[in-house]
């Protein structure tokens, strides 16, 4: 499912774990990595010198080749979400750190907020460490979106062998029974064993706490966009979830 996957590389170490989250996922599917590292013009947070890109891809390709899988390497000029967007065509899955070089105190860099917002693609927000992703969440709304994370979470279950943890915030538990209710439908024709959970509190306070009783280490989510182009990703509160937990966040658009 994910056999071929795009990696944006900046030098941070949260970039590198992202490539370390690839590896991983990669010797599961035999993916083919296409590790890419956009050079932004006119930055001088961002300034390298064409040498030191080159020896970033070159170190990035020694460590997925070592593992065993076959790779690629790209470098532009321009900006990294638009780049990076265009290359994601291209693939099944982009993975990121949650922020680079040019954001180190945000949650998500503006780079990361803004490919999710125009990325056609599943973007995995990798944590500060590569999990081994054995055990799915879903942060479940009923929405479009995350009806598409609800079935792209029970594909890769299926081939984990996990159960999936359906988890939905509400302060209204009849409706909330209702909502998770569809999902308890899709993933029971499909066979997948599921647990629900329905939780009080924000939606970031929910997944912490189902997170941390049942240690799930990956979690599937739907990339929601406001109208507008101004408009703020709100992600499935991604921002809110990532400051909760530290885990890969699988989003879809």
């Amino acid at each position: 499912m994910f056999t071929r996957m795009l990696i944006g590389l900046d030098g941070s170490p949260n970039a590198d774990e992202a490539l370390e989250q690839a590896v991983h996922l990669g010797q599961r599917f035999k993916s083919r990595l296409v590790v890419v590292h956009v050079k932004e013009p006119h930055s001088l947070l961002q300034e390298r010198r064409a040498s030191d890109s080159g020896a970033l891809l070159a170190r990035a390709k020694e460590r997925v080749e070592d593992a065993g899988l076959s790779v690629d390497v790209v470098q532009k000029h321009g900006d990294p979400d638009i780049e990076l967007a265009a290359l994601a065509r291209d693939v099944d899955a982009v993975l990121v750190g949650r922020r680079g070089r040019s954001s180190p105190h945000d949650v998500v860099g503006k780079t990361v907020g803004s490919l999710i917002r125009i990325a056609e693609r599943t973007v995995i927000v990798c944590a500060s460490k590569p999990s081994p992703m054995k055990t799915c969440a879903v942060a479940y709304d009923g929405r479009e979106t995350a009806q598409r994370a609800l079935e792209l979470a029970a594909r890769f279950a299926s081939v984990i062998h996990s159960t999936v943890h359906v988890i939905h915030a509400t302060i209204d538990p009849s409706g909330g029974t209702m909502v998770v209710g569809e999902a308890e439908a899709v993933l029971s024709l499909q066979g997948i064993p599921f647990v629900t959970h329905l939780e009080p509190g924000t939606p970031g306070q929910a997944v912490a706490r189902v997170i941390a009783r049942t240690q799930c280490d990956a979690l599937f989510a739907g990339a929601h966009v406001g109208s507008g182009r101004r408009s703020a990703v709100t992600v499935s509160h991604a921002e809110e979830i990532l400051l909760h937990t530290d885990i890969p966040v699988v989003i879809q658009p």
